[in-house]
């Protein structure tokens, strides 16, 4: 059984902080023997990830948080607005997202593919989350 872990890593609020959080939770994941989907785990992180990234102000750091455990993973990005992250729309509930739109369908993806996810306040804004059971679960 795999050895409890996390780790917390400032990314740049930038576009460039997708990439960078993807490839920190393929290595992460790679760490453990008892692992979730890291497929999933890398879409889910990104879509956080662009999320902080587009929809916050400021030039403060976003932080990536990843806790790995023999149950799964739990993955929180934290920025600095309190404001929570929108719509957790349900599959199969209420309309549609548009599918010619390029943007817009991942909170529900986050929704959809984690077995648990949500947001938090924090001292400093926000923390939105999500966690992956692990692939032994």
């Amino acid at each position: 059984m795999p050895v409890p872990a996390s780790w917390r890593v400032a990314l740049p609020h930038t576009a460039a902080a997708v990439p960078i959080a993807r490839a920190l939770i393929r290595t992460a994941l790679a760490e453990i023997e008892v692992s979730a989907d890291s497929d999933t785990a890398e879409l889910l992180t990104a879509e956080l990830v662009a999320n902080a990234v587009e929809h916050t102000s400021g030039e403060s750091p976003i932080e990536l948080v990843v806790e790995l455990l023999a149950t799964g993973c739990q993955v929180e990005v934290h920025d600095g607005d309190p404001a929570p992250p929108g719509v957790w729309p349900r599959p199969g509930h209420g309309p549609a997202p548009d599918v010619w739109r390029e943007n817009g369908r991942g909170l529900l993806l986050i929704r959809a593919l984690s077995s648990a996810c949500g947001h938090r306040l924090t001292d400093a804004g926000k923390a939105v989350w999500f966690t992956l059971p692990s692939r032994s679960c």
